[in-house]
């Protein structure tokens, strides 16, 4: 007669067995959350020479992996929220910040077609072939 046993968060699972359960479309397998435990990002353990792990540490890991937004470093506004009406605008902002956007736009636009190579300003040198012309073979 067979055990019937239910699995939960802190059920003992073989590495593969846990990337099914935990990622049921397939895209982690038991060799991934291998490579996440050698970069100390997933708890295991090692049982008769076999890895472990429990569904919580694989939503631990989870954690550990996500990745965060990152914060404007100047302005006044939130990330995601800018004002609509040019009224609701700070006053106080520096014109410099406008000077150097429309800067860095200039700097980073692509040409529109190449430039013409320069010519050359400076006369060829002949002292190199008159050198030449005045070395003797042996």
């Amino acid at each position: 007669m067979m055990n019937a046993f239910s699995i939960t968060d802190d059920t003992p699972l073989r590495l593969n067995r846990a990337a099914a359960l935990a990622f049921p479309d397939g895209s982690i397998t038991g060799d991934t959350l291998r490579r996440e435990a050698a970069k100390g990002r997933l708890d295991v353990e090692r049982i008769g020479g076999k890895f472990f792990t429990i569904l919580a540490a694989i939503r631990e890991m989870r954690q550990r992996c996500r990745v965060v937004k990152k914060a404007r470093d100047s302005g006044y506004a939130p990330p995601d929220v800018m004002p609509e009406e040019p009224s609701l605008i700070p006053q106080d902002i520096s014109s410099s910040i406008e000077v150097f956007n429309t800067a860095l736009d200039s700097a980073l636009a692509k040409p529109t077609k190449p430039s013409a190579h320069s010519l050359n300003s400076s006369p060829t040198s002949t002292k190199s072939k008159q050198r030449r012309k005045s070395v003797i073979p042996a």
